[in-house]
């Protein structure tokens, strides 16, 4: 980064300041998602925002090596506590917090002290990524569906704050205040919700927000999240993403949806493949599918994700796709009739949403484009529960299990050259040390006990 982009950045920054100023804004908070999928903050009084936009605020290297719960993860070199990085927030993305008055947010890229890339940040990864799609001659569409779960217990055992079934009317009308409230916050930081449900799971619900470019889906994630969260402390309850607050029944996904696009022609609609595939959408697709074991280390990233991923529970367990196939770890969805070249896309099912959306959007786009590079082709489609088939069928088909466990995942994740070269060597490291130490930290757990230790942290 030059003079000539400081002082870029500090104008722009300036511009904003009148605006944020009139909303009652006294404070930003500037923020990056570290490998272990929490949101980690560095904030400044408004005044300070041009000097933070133009030169950042300072943060540790060792935070790439942050556990959940706050172990640093180090190599045993004893490097950690050595270097500093710069935070430096997107300024275009700046909005004021709807549900935390006197506050306003911008995601953040970290930065050396030199003004060069910190080659581990995941969000300067994804732009990286989101280029080299460009320089192909594509864009991409993406967005994550959040579910969550509200507890009205003091403590840290789970108490369902919003009671009635699943999907019923009876459970939005007892929380239809909060429920507004999330809706409400959200509009106002010009989040475009496009449908809120109450979901299957004790005290759960779900919403849905428009696509968007990766970096902005990304980064939109973080502050529906964020929104949703602080809601709920001004209602008394309590948040949780974890894919598992309780052990039994099912827990929360992250599914992220993903449309590949080519001169404003949308490639999953109006191609002769399956579904309306364009060749183009196969292989973006087929890319996917087959790292999809390797993926799961990025988008199920902890222990506990793999307490959800069970056969019959809608989590897509297995390596396979179909149309509209909810038990299928890709789900491609066409949408009504007549819509398709606006609806299509496909949905990645295993994920969670303790993983840093970043590095996920980042998975998913660099299995595309080796995808692309291979000219893969997707395997039969399946169009049945695939637990349904059995073992001889699954096998005859060629339809695998995705990774029971962390360990499973990381090994495939090590394996696979595509994603460790995308990423690059010192990220991968620093992923593995995090997932290791994760490992470690939980060996002989019982799934209570991993449930409760991860049910708040995220």
């Amino acid at each position: 980064m030059d003079t000539a982009e400081r002082q870029a950045r500090s104008q722009d920054a300036k511009k904003r300041l009148e605006a944020l100023e009139a909303a009652g804004v006294v404070a930003v908070a500037a923020t990056f998602v570290d490998n272990s999928g929490i949101t980690r903050v560095k904030s400044v009084p408004l005044a300070r925002l041009p000097h933070l936009a133009a030169w950042g605020v300072g943060i540790s290297t060792s935070f790439d090596r942050f556990r959940f719960d706050d172990w640093i993860a180090g190599d045993g070199a004893g490097v950690e506590p050595v270097g500093d990085l710069r935070i430096i927030p997107d300024v275009r993305r700046v909005v004021p917090l709807a549900a935390q008055p006197g506050w306003a947010w911008a995601p953040a890229d970290r930065y050396q002290q030199s003004g060069e890339p910190h080659d581990q940040c995941s969000r300067l990864l994804l732009t990286r990524l989101v280029d080299e799609l460009a320089r192909q001659g594509f864009t991409a569409q993406t967005t994550f569906e959040v579910e969550w779960v509200v507890s009205a217990g003091d403590g840290d055992d789970f108490v369902p704050g919003v009671t009635g079934p699943g999907y019923s009317m009876t459970r939005l009308i007892n929380r239809s205040d909060y429920c507004r409230d999330v809706l409400n916050a959200l509009r106002d930081e010009r989040v475009t919700v496009e449908q809120f449900h109450p979901e299957y799971a004790a005290g759960q619900l779900e919403l849905s927000v428009a696509p968007e470019d990766p970096v902005s889906a990304a980064d939109t994630s973080v502050l529906v999240r964020s929104t949703i969260r602080a809601v709920g402390v001004a209602h008394g309850l309590r948040t949780s993403y974890s894919p598992k607050v309780a052990v039994p029944g099912v827990g929360n996904g992250g599914h992220v949806h993903l449309s590949l696009w080519r001169d404003s022609n949308n490639l999953f609609a109006g191609g002769d493949g399956k579904f309306g595939l364009t060749e183009t959408a196969d292989s973006f697709s087929a890319g996917v599918l087959a790292r999809l074991p390797a993926l799961l280390a990025i988008g199920a990233p902890s222990p506990v994700s793999y307490l959800r991923l069970l056969p019959s529970h809608w989590a897509g367990v297995y390596a396979c796709w179909g149309l509209e196939n909810r038990e299928a770890a890709m789900r491609m969805v066409t949408g009504s009739a007549g819509s398709e070249s606006q609806a299509a896309n496909m949905e990645v099912k295993c994920f969670d949403l303790l993983a840093n959306p970043y590095l996920v959007l980042s998975g998913l786009v660099a299995a595309g484009l080796a995808g692309l590079g291979e000219g893969a082709r997707l395997p039969e489609p399946v169009d049945v529960d695939p637990a349904a088939l059995g073992e001889e069928a699954l096998e005859r088909r060629g339809i695998t299990r995705l990774p029971t466990t962390l360990r499973e995942a990381l090994d495939a994740f090590r394996a696979d050259s595509a994603l460790t070269s995308a990423f690059g060597a010192d990220l991968v490291a620093a992923l593995v040390a995090v997932r290791e130490s994760e490992l470690e930290l939980f060996d002989g757990a019982s799934d209570d006990d991993l449930a409760a230790a991860t049910r708040w942290a995220h």
